[in-house]
């Protein structure tokens, strides 16, 4: 039975109701749990019963193996079992199993222990045991057990031989008493010594042992084999088991998949009931048994409560009778003793009142949970704002749900994948721009090389023929049995399409899309992709797609060439579309919706590629690597810094004691010019002066013996100060390359790690994931020349998801929406799938400003800003001056329109180049 937290699960019984409705309502719909035959009234109750069983904390009791759900622990649990059972020996199970059945013990190690020593010399019927004949050993079967009885009879022994005397003999039930756990050790080996029993055993084989038949000869082969086929009489102590069928491993294996025990004290182990059916074992215990295991318990019972007694104190004696004055004092000491029990109870109350009290004046430990912070009167007048900034909505394509961030996603994609998809990096102001490009004469390269790219990426993606025409047909059916009406879209019969659909992009995973012939034929190897990968379910707009792609209205409107914003807005088609067309004059004119459906299925598609999956793979590599390699680098800074620590202390140890040397030499300098003096005014003698002068001498030698032994210090000091110093700047150097390596570490791993998954910087209170996407896959965050790039340049809001709403939802002490209206304004409340967006330099910091870090996900939200404030402001403030230039460029241009008319050509978008283009295709 699987374990869960170390207690088994307990499988749910059938309520009483739905006992009873078995009876009075067996037609009573219920939910059953095929796996575990559990059935439940309700489908929240099987649900949340299968969500449970789901959950990756079961174990498995045989193998120990955890982290399983418990479909795959009951699995482990099956498959260990057949495999014990199939190893296990199958004469010796009934035997074991006999010896177990209704034994106290506590410890199921003390129960294997006890059945091992009483089976290991003991061996049965029919079993597969190891014979050593002088060295040599053998497989052999067991074929007679002849009991001690027949220890001196050599000729009953030998009648086996004879089959016509071998039926002769009564087969016994050998080791009765030894197999008996009942029965002391001792007691059972002087009744039923396995030393003394005589087995018949037949040779079948020789032991695979190869390193042993390397020492042996080969002349020896030959009476190895004379051996086998053989009948031989041997004792126990030349027989042994295999250890992969008998060993105390193996044996506590097999015992506690056979046996259960309940949870009372002194309960006994009881082989399980169908397994005793089995082995022909008796399932009722014995009366005499049962009393015994009842005496045992009984004791065990009485042991504890002396145990207990004995805690809470000796037990009384039997008193005998008091006089008054006893009486008195007896009842005077139980009302002190009374007394004495209520004065702690009620020091006791009072502690844990004023505990309380305390615990409710303890403070907050910050960082807490964000939406338990609050702004108080302090933090408003310190300058904290409490409304959160305002993020504007004015993005692309924002104008229907879920445009914009299938955009943004697709974008994301061909970035991150920029380098098996053999396509240069570009902005997300440049793909805006191209997916709003209308005009057939200028083709746009950027849409070219996108959907080319891509579109040879799909043809190692795995897809069936036509799929897109069997799927409309089918759901041309469903509307044809609903209704009699034609079934047309955008004017155009479903009959008309598919005849249309049949010209158009067969065999286009042939088509060659030459980046040199700039990609010719790309739209429509489009649509013959669309024709063998979408389907209506995976692709629902499939069928507006392909009308737009195929047919045009009888009257178009010419696009204007005027104006550079006409190049980037789609003519709206009011009117049917009946005249047969081609994609390459089509695809300009769908909407952008339209446009970023094709591109985000297509990028769904090519996630499951071949070439995607190895690049993934590649990545987790070499981030293994940089993980590696930042560990190295780390501890590498770490030993230089302890190092320049070193040298610093050493640099500053000498300089003081350059000063108390000083002062030792000015202090001998006086001493001697007070000698001299003195020495100048007592000329009195003639043996005065000369001692005089001789000390004089002395002294005037020593001091300049040691004035230059100090100088000659000095001077080595000098240059050990020197030296540290140098070696303290060469170290410092040495860290601030180091220092730069873990800064590029840091933006490889960056660039890596988006590859394999994106994820948000981080949420704020109110669960609002924050999104900055660039520096990842294929695109950089410095150039050439240390240049800040961007690939979007901002910084995107996106609301909470469905699971972080719940969160919101379950507080219900609190008025959130109140407090979201509070904090982020009316207008900047985010739904889930809202998305917003900071553009503006004073306003990203002021939405930095805003953070809490008292909250723990605010905290970490401003930790990841912080981290990467750099590049994020650079790319911010670098797409500005871009854009700043770009909307100054049309105005520049404008006075020469009526000479050469504006030319297109000269926008980023229209200037961009697939540098990473594979030529030879």
């Amino acid at each position: 039975m699987p374990t869960c937290r170390r207690k088994r699960v307990v499988l749910t019984e059938p309520s009483e109701a739905l006992l009873q409705a078995a009876t009075t309502d067996p037609n009573r719909e219920v939910f059953y749990l095929l796996e575990t035959g559990e059935i439940f009234e309700t489908y929240e109750a099987y649900a949340a019963r299968m969500s449970f069983y789901k959950l990756k904390q079961f174990q498995c009791e045989v193998t120990g193996k955890s982290g399983l759900d418990y479909f795959q622990a009951v699995e482990s649990e099956r498959e260990e079992a057949r495999t014990l059972h199939h190893r296990f020996s199958e004469p010796l199970k009934p035997a074991v199993l006999r010896a177990v059945q209704w034994q106290v013990m506590g410890r199921l190690d003390h129960l294997v222990e006890a059945v091992y020593e009483r089976f290991k010399d003991r061996y049965f019927k029919s079993e597969r045991v190891v014979v050593d004949l002088t060295g040599t050993k053998y497989y052999a079967r067991v074929e007679k057990v002849y009991p001690p009885k027949y220890n001196a009879d050599v000729g009953a022994r030998d009648a086996y031989k004879d089959s016509s005397l071998s039926s002769s003999l009564e087969d016994e039930q050998p080791h009765v008493i030894g197999g008996d756990l009942t029965v002391p050790t001792k007691e059972a080996n002087i009744h039923d010594n396995p030393a003394l029993y005589f087995y018949w055993v037949h040779i079948i084989e020789l032991e695979k042992d190869k390193g042993h038949e390397k020492k042996q000869g080969g002349s020896k082969h030959t009476e190895k084999d004379n051996a086998i086929g053989s009948l031989m009489e041997v004792q126990c102590g030349m027989m042994s088991r295999d250890r992969l069928s008998f060993s105390k491993s193996i044996l506590r294996r097999f015992i506690r998949d056979c046996v259960d025990r309940d949870a009372a004290v002194a309960s006994p182990w009881t082989v399980k009931p169908s397994i005793a059916k089995r082995y022909g074992l008796d399932s009722v215990m014995p009366e005499e048994t049962r009393k015994g295991v009842e005496n045992i318990k009984k004791g065990e019972i009485d042991k504890r409560k002396k145990v207990w007694e004995d805690k809470e104190g000796p037990p009384n004696k039997k008193q005998k009778k008091m006089t008054p004055a006893q009486e008195e004092r007896a009842e005077k000491r139980e009302r002190d003793a009374r007394e004495k029990i209520e004065k702690q109870k009620q020091a006791r109350e009072e502690a844990e009142r004023l505990a309380a009290e305390k615990k409710k004046k303890k403070p907050v430990r910050y960082p807490t949970e964000d939406l338990d912070v609050r702004l108080g009167e302090k933090d408003k007048k310190a300058g904290i704002k409490v409304q959160r900034p305002h993020a504007s909505r004015d993005l692309p394509f924002n104008e229907t749900p879920g445009t914009f961030e299938a955009f943004l996603m697709a974008w994301n994609f061909l970035v991150v994948y920029g380098q098996p998809l053999h396509l240069s990096t570009f902005t997300l102001d440049e793909f805006e721009h191209a997916i709003r490009h209308t005009l057939i004469d200028s083709p746009c390269a950027l849409l070219a090389e996108v959907h080319s790219t891509l579109i040879y990426n799909l043809r190692t993606v795995a897809f069936q023929r036509h799929s897109a025409l069997v799927s409309l047909m089918r759901v041309h059916e469903a509307a044809q049995d609903e209704s009699n009406d034609e079934d047309v879209v955008l004017g155009v019969p479903f009959d008309e399409l598919t005849a249309a659909m049949a010209d158009v992009g067969n065999n286009w995973e042939r088509v060659p899309l030459r980046h040199t012939e700039g990609r010719e034929g790309w739209e429509d190897a489009l649509v013959g992709m669309l024709k063998d990968h979408a389907t209506a379910t995976n692709f629902p707009r499939l069928r507006e797609i392909l009308t737009r792609l195929l047919f045009a209205a009888e009257t178009r409107a010419e696009t204007s060439s005027a104006s550079p914003s006409s190049s980037r807005d789609p003519t709206p088609e009011s009117s049917p579309l009946s005249q047969r067309s081609t994609p390459a004059e089509r695809y300009y004119t769908l909407p952008p919706r339209d446009k970023i459906a094709i591109l985000s299925f297509m990028c769904n598609l090519a996630i499951s590629s071949k070439a995607i999956h190895a690049h993934m793979e590649s990545c987790e590599e070499q981030l293994t690597a940089l993980r590696k390699e930042k560990i190295d680098v780390n501890r590498l800074k770490k030993q230089y810094l302890e190092e320049m620590n070193v040298l610093k202390e050493e640099t500053k140890e000498p300089a003081a004691k350059n000063v108390a040397d000083q002062d030792v030499v000015m202090h001998d300098i006086s001493d001697l010019s007070d000698v001299s003096e003195g020495g100048l005014e007592s000329p009195s003698s003639s043996t005065g002066k000369k001692n005089s002068a001789r000390q004089k001498e002395l002294r005037l030698k020593a001091v300049t013996t040691a004035h230059a032994k100090q100088r000659e210090a000095a001077r080595a000091k000098q240059a050990s100060v020197k030296q540290a110093l140098s070696d303290h700047r060469r170290l410092d150097e040495e860290v601030n390359k180091l220092e730069r390596r873990l800064e590029g570490i840091e933006r490889e791993f960056r660039k890596l790690f988006g590859a394999v998954r994106v994820k948000p910087l981080g949420k704020d209170r109110f669960y609002n994931r924050v999104w900055w996407f660039d520096g990842m896959g294929s695109a950089s965050l410095v150039g050439s020349g240390g240049v800040a790039q961007y690939g979007t340049g901002r910084l995107f809001i996106q609301g909470p998801s469905e699971f972080d709403k719940e969160l919101l939802d379950q507080r219900k002490d609190e008025d959130i929406e109140g407090r979201r209206k509070e904090e982020e304004g009316g207008d900047g409340v985010l739904k889930a799938g809202d998305w917003a967006v900071y553009s503006d330099m004073e306003e990203l910091e002021e939405y930095v400003n805003w953070l809490n870090v008292k909250g723990h996900r605010e905290t970490a939200l401003k930790a990841a800003l912080t981290k990467w404030w750099v590049h994020i402001t650079a790319g911010l403030k670098r797409r500005i001056v871009d854009v700043n230039v770009n909307a100054r460029l049309p105005e520049a241009r404008r006075s020469a329109r009526t000479k050469v008319g504006y030319d297109i050509t000269r926008e980023p978008y229209m200037m961009w180049v697939n540098r990473r283009a594979v030529t030879s295709s």
